[in-house]
């Protein structure tokens, strides 16, 4: 942003030159290193939203105010924070900027107590009663005049902009106890004889003006951190990310340059146990790879020339070489960042309850205040104003409306927080509320219970040609098809180190299969009608067909020089993690409804296999699918899709939550409002704990909140008083209302230790617990 040197409050002289800033804040980030910000970027170097200063802020309770640098909101008076955490974050200068009026104000403060009540309540006359409130004044005008005025000012701002909020309520109690003791001590004689205590003097409240601000300034301070710590998942990601990679020239040369210099298509050498750079493909070498921090699984996994590799996952023990595919923003580490840091910064819609109690809030305290003020004005014991006035400023102090708004954000910021170190991606709050209300679980077949890669598992020859020789013909044919059971077919035979011949006369047959002549023979391959095309007697096949169908496996009968040759069984093999995962769920009280475009044989043989599924819908298009989550939801369900192809992406947009396997479709992935990155079911699992977790603390945020002001605010006006003698000074009441928001912000932290592999305690049956 352009600063204005004339009025730019800010300076600092570095090599003879005057530099202007906005802020304290950037000063120090310059002065730190100055060269970072006068050395011009490398021409063409990629950007990378991970590091350097921050460039936006925004609100915690109202993502809707952005700012180019830090500040205040117009709205409630909080302070702005980034929107996206940056690794190379300086500190807030808010925070930065209270703690020093804490600690000037604290030691006034503590002064300013014992001179007040020290007389009183210990017997120690340090000042006499005639220059007393001299002291005081003195003590007390630091506190309210420099260290509140950041109060005053987003109090008056509020009032202008009739946004009332903690601002308004604090600047108005402190404002009327300073202004009523100032007068008090500069002109006594202008109040009468019931104002005056036993000793002919008008009493001042002067501690109760000053401790309050020191009160409330400690409150912003723990809080202010507090808030810090919510951004601590996405700065675990960044941490992740290398500053350095290894380049591997055209020469074969290996020079470490900084990873944004880095650019698609460079080689990278990645040494054992460092962090890989970029995203991209491995060209040479073989590794396990800890891909925890992208998936939430601890299991390496292996990888060869050929697989994709995810920057900030950790090389194990072996030596890569790897092309960079994407850099800088493009990576999926920048990706996850960007939609964690949308997902924390949207709103769920159950904060449009608190938004509903927020618009009345102030205005009501403030009505309850001046009917405090009064009654006791009224019917009070003496004194009766200083009753009075002590009361109504309790009532303005005690109330917080900061801890209603920061309810709901501070736990959504946490919990998708602690979803990306899970492998869980929130795109927006309001799929994890939905989420944690879903009864009905829609899951496809293909790529979500099963391993979405057809894989041969059997070759039966049935004629004159061996195994071996079966397979490499039909595998030589159908290195001209793009079937994926031709794939698998092709995959089995080079895993079997079989050498294929050349093709001639290829043909497809729509419906039937394909043919062609391999070496010296002619080869068909297909279904039943493929055969009796070929001329080859099915008879021999049937038997075997049919139980390997009956198994669930899709069969390719094949056929050598017109006579039945044997038959090759391709099947989609059930991921490992399917059984337990679909018992879990069912445990978090789920239904489960599975929809394919498979055959129906082949998905009771998946369901009864995995067991727990009830219903199976197969033989499936992409509209019928979207139709059944239709009818289910017209049905009362509450309905979650998981789902990774392009057929699946109707299905997920139509359900009240999509769920989109991250190994999956980016059609699939835009339709879902959460993305498993691991594409396993498993995270499905970690994904309902989670949205169950999060909603529980945003209600326990609310519940605390709520009680917290529906029992201070009547005992600070004074209700227990009749029957009890219990009245609440105004620096208990502020000492109160600043820990109603540390304790908000406290317990939404929690949630960064909530154990996602765990059952959640059934309080019906007493089984296990966390």
């Amino acid at each position: 942003m352009r600063v204005d040197p004339d009025t730019a409050k800010h300076q600092a002289d570095y090599r003879g030159i005057d530099y202007h800033f906005c802020s304290a804040g950037c000063r120090t980030k310059f002065m730190a290193d100055p060269e970072r910000y006068l050395r011009p970027p490398e021409a063409g170097a990629p950007t990378s939203p991970q590091t350097g200063p921050v460039s936006e802020w925004t609100c915690p309770m109202h993502p809707e105010i952005r700012r180019a640098g830090p500040g205040t909101c117009p709205l409630c008076g909080m302070a702005l924070e980034p929107a996206e955490p940056g690794a190379e974050e300086g500190p807030n200068p808010e925070l930065t900027d209270f703690t020093r009026r804490l600690w000037i104000s604290g030691l006034l403060a503590v002064s300013l107590l014992v001179i007040s009540m020290g007389g009183e309540m210990m017997g120690l006359r340090l000042v006499s009663p005639a220059w007393s409130a001299w002291v005081q004044l003195a003590l007390t005008a630091p506190i309210v005049l420099w260290a509140a005025r950041p109060f005053f000012e987003r109090g008056w701002a509020s009032l202008r902009s009739r946004h009332y909020n903690m601002f308004t309520l604090v600047s108005i109690g402190v404002g009327a106890a300073f202004l009523y003791s100032l007068l008090a001590t500069v002109a006594p004689g202008l109040f009468p004889s019931t104002f005056r205590d036993h000793g002919g003097m008008v009493p001042v409240y002067y501690e109760a003006a000053g401790v309050v601000v020191a009160l409330v300034l400690l409150g912003q301070v723990l809080e202010l951190r507090a808030r810090a710590a919510t951004g601590r998942a996405i700065r675990a990601l960044l941490d992740l990310a290398p500053k350095l990679a290894r380049r591997i020239g055209a020469d074969g040369v290996e020079q470490e340059l900084p990873v944004a210099a880095i650019a698609r298509g460079d080689r990278l050498r990645v040494r054992p146990g460092e962090a890989i750079p970029v995203d991209g493909e491995v060209v040479d070498g073989r590794s396990q790879v800890d891909e925890a921090m992208l998936t939430g699984e601890p299991v390496p996994v292996l990888k060869r020339p050929g697989d994709a590799v995810t920057g900030g996952t950790v090389n194990g023990t072996g030596s890569l070489v790897m092309e960079a595919r994407a850099v800088g923003s493009e990576t999926m580490l920048a990706r996850i960042v960007a939609m964690v840091a949308q997902a924390q910064r949207s709103r769920a819609p159950i904060q449009a309850v608190a938004d509903r109690i927020s618009g009345w809030f102030v205005p009501l305290v403030v009505l309850v205040a001046l009917a405090t003020f009064i009654i006791w004005a009224l019917a009070g014991p003496e004194p009766r104003f200083g009753h009075a006035l002590l009361n109504g400023i309790a009532v303005l102090i005690i109330a917080c409306p900061c801890a209603l708004g920061l309810a709901t954000p501070m736990s959504i910021m946490v919990g998708t927080g602690r979803g990306a170190q899970a492998g869980v991606l929130v795109k927006n709050a309001e799929a994890l509320q939905t989420l944690d209300a879903v009864d009905t679980l829609v899951i496809d077949k293909t790529g979500t219970l099963t391993e979405g890669k057809p894989r041969l598992i059997a070759v039966e020859p049935a004629g004159a040609f061996d195994a071996d020789t079966l397979l490499a013909l039909a595998a030589a044919l159908e290195t001209r098809s793009e079937h994926p059971l031709g794939l698998a077919i092709v995959a089995g035979a080079h895993e079997r180190g079989l050498s294929l011949d050349t093709v001639e006369n290829f043909e497809s047959h729509t419906g039937m299969g394909i043919s062609g002549r391999v070496g010296d023979h002619l080869v068909a391959i297909g279904n039943a009608a493929q055969m009796r095309h070929a001329g080859a007697d099915m008879v021999a096949l049937e038997g075997a067909a049919g139980r390997r169908q009956a198994a669930g496996a899709g069969v390719v009968l094949v056929a050598i020089d017109g006579s039945a040759a044997g038959l090759l069984a391709v099947a989609d093999p059930i991921k490992a993690s399917a059984h337990d995962a679909v018992q879990a769920l069912h445990a978090e009280g789920l239904r489960i409804v599975m929809l394919t475009g498979d055959s129906q044989a082949t998905a009771d043989v998946v369901a009864s296999t995995i067991g727990g599924i009830g219903e199976v819908h197969a033989d499936l298009k992409p509209e019928d699918k979207a139709r059944i989550v239709g009818d289910l939801k017209t049905a009362g369900a509450r309905v979650a899709m998981a789902g990774d192809g392009v057929n699946d992406a109707p299905a997920l947009a139509a359900a009240d939550v999509g769920i989109a396997m991250g190994t999956g479709a980016d059609v699939a992935i835009e339709s879902a409002g959460l993305t498993l990155t691991s594409g396993d079911l498993a995270a499905m699992v970690r994904a309902r704990r989670l949205a169950r977790s999060t909603m529980a603390n945003i209600r326990q945020n609310l519940f605390f909140s709520l009680l917290f002001n529906g029992i201070g605010v009547p005992i600070a006006a004074g209700v227990l008083y009749p029957v009890a003698g219990i009245l609440l000074s105004p620096m208990f009441a502020g000492a109160a209302m600043a820990l109603s928001s540390v304790t908000v912000v406290g317990n939404a932290l929690r949630l960064n230790g909530v154990r996602l592999d765990r059952a959640r305690r059934d309080h019906r049956s007493g089984r296990a617990g966390w």
